[in-house]
This record gives structure tokens, C-alpha cells and sequence, in this order.
């Protein structure tokens, strides 16, 4: 099989939205203190901090090892914390591009909703969550999980056909890091749950990273944030 020779996948920095939410939904808040798109949330202070580690984190890389393509979601968030990394860095790398399939999963009409918000508006959506199960659940006009894998089993598939040997970085989101790892090592659902209980959710600005080894895409570390210790 042919593969990238190596594919670097790091969540971007803490965003206003990650801040926000947790906040409302510890004191059962209707509303967060945040409105508009998911797409244009942006980084928070500390989000921009994270953003410029992982940018001292390339420039110490040795030279064969620096990035050949980046890709970024669309989102905000994810184009600032490579921007910011990028100019950080101080190195001559790659101009980005975005592709729709690195995109958060998309909640439809849940979308920038507390959880207190949503069993208001949405009382039956707990009952189809349970009868579908979080694998398959999708909320009204969002995706599953299984959305998220099917997506990025396409993105991937073209990345290894377009990409032969080359060293890739995407910055992307949490859902992505997570599922991204389910395809490349085709783990079940029931693999992803134990994996994700086992190493954590996965953190802002952290670094997954896949070598290729005998025609494959072998994890060689996972949700690392050795990166971020000074802040």
C-alpha cells in the first residue's frame, strides 16, 4: 500500500467555545457567553499560547523532518492556530490549504446549544440518542460518528493516493484526531471508547503522530502535549 510517510494530527488551541460551554454547562445555563457560527469561534488567549508552542515545537524539528503539505479544517480555530504556529516557527514551510472534510461533527440544529438549551428546546433527542447509541446517533440535520469516520476515510484515502512518502500536518479537531485514528488502525467503536478511557480525551494543541512502516500508517504517539509544559 502506498502511504504518507509520515502524518502529524494536532487538535487546535483552546478556543472561546471550550471555555464557554463547560462554564454554562456546569450552572445549567441556557445561553453561553458566546454567539455566532461554530466556523468563527475563536482562540482564546490561551488558545494563541498553545497555538505558538506547537510553532516552537516545528522549529526545533531537524530539517528532514519539517513538514512537506498542511491542511487545515475550515474553521477558525483551526486556521489561526497553524497561522500562529506557522509565524511562530520562524521556518519557510508550507502554505496551508482547507479541506470541508477536517470540519468538527457537525451537530445540526444542536449547534452552539447548551446542554440545558438543548433538553428544552429538543426533550426527545436523549431518548434518540440512547435507542441509536453514540455511534450512530446524529443529531437533527448533524452527523454520527460513523459520518465523521466515512468523511475522513475519503480524506485519507486521497491524501495517501495524492501525498506518496511525503511528511503531512493537519490541524483539525477533536472529533477528527479521534476518528482519524479509528481509520487508520480501523478500530470499532467499541476500540475508540476503550482507547479514548484509556489515553484521555483529546487536548487542545496536542500532537498525534503516524510513521509509515512497511507500507503502513503506524502510531508512534498519541495526544501528546510534552509541547505545551511551560504555560
Amino acid at each position: 500500500m502506498s502511504v504518507v510517510g509520515e502524518l502529524i494530527l494536532v487538535r487546535h488551541g483552546q478556543s472561546l467555545s471550550n471555555v464557554a460551554f463547560p462554564a454554562a454547562d456546569a450552572k445549567g445555563l441556557l445561553e453561553a457567553e458566546i454567539s455566532g457560527r461554530d466556523a468563527e469561534v475563536p482562540l482564546t488567549s490561551t488558545g494563541q499560547a498553545q497555538a505558538a508552542a506547537v510553532g516552537a515545537w516545528l522549529s526545533a524539528l531537524p530539517a528532514e523532518q519539517r513538514p512537506q503539505v498542511v491542511i487545515t479544517s475550515p474553521y477558525l480555530r483551526a486556521k489561526e492556530t497553524w497561522r500562529i504556529a506557522a509565524d511562530t516557527s520562524g521556518l519557510d514551510l508550507p502554505a496551508p490549504v482547507t479541506d470541508d472534510r477536517l470540519v468538527d461533527r457537525l451537530l445540526g440544529e444542536l449547534e452552539m446549544l447548551t446542554r440545558a438549551a438543548i433538553a428544552e428546546r429538543f426533550p426527545d433527542e436523549a431518548g434518540r440518542r440512547s435507542e441509536a447509541g453514540e455511534y450512530r446517533y446524529a443529531p437533527p440535520n448533524g452527523e454520527s460518528f460513523a459520518d465523521v469516520e466515512a468523511r475522513l476515510a475519503s480524506f485519507l484515502a486521497d491524501l495517501n493516493r495524492d501525498h506518496v512518502g511525503e511528511r503531512v500536518v493537519v490541524v483539525a479537531h477533536d472529533a477528527v484526531v479521534l476518528m482519524m485514528r479509528a481509520v487508520v488502525e480501523g478500530l470499532d467503536w467499541d476500540q475508540v471508547i476503550a482507547m479514548e478511557r484509556a489515553e484521555g480525551t483529546v487536548r487542545n494543541a496536542s500532537i498525534s503522530q503516524f510513521l509509515e512502516r512497511d507500507g503502513r500508517l503506524e502510531i508512534v504517539r498519541y495526544n501528546d502535549v510534552d509541547h505545551l509544559t511551560s504555560l
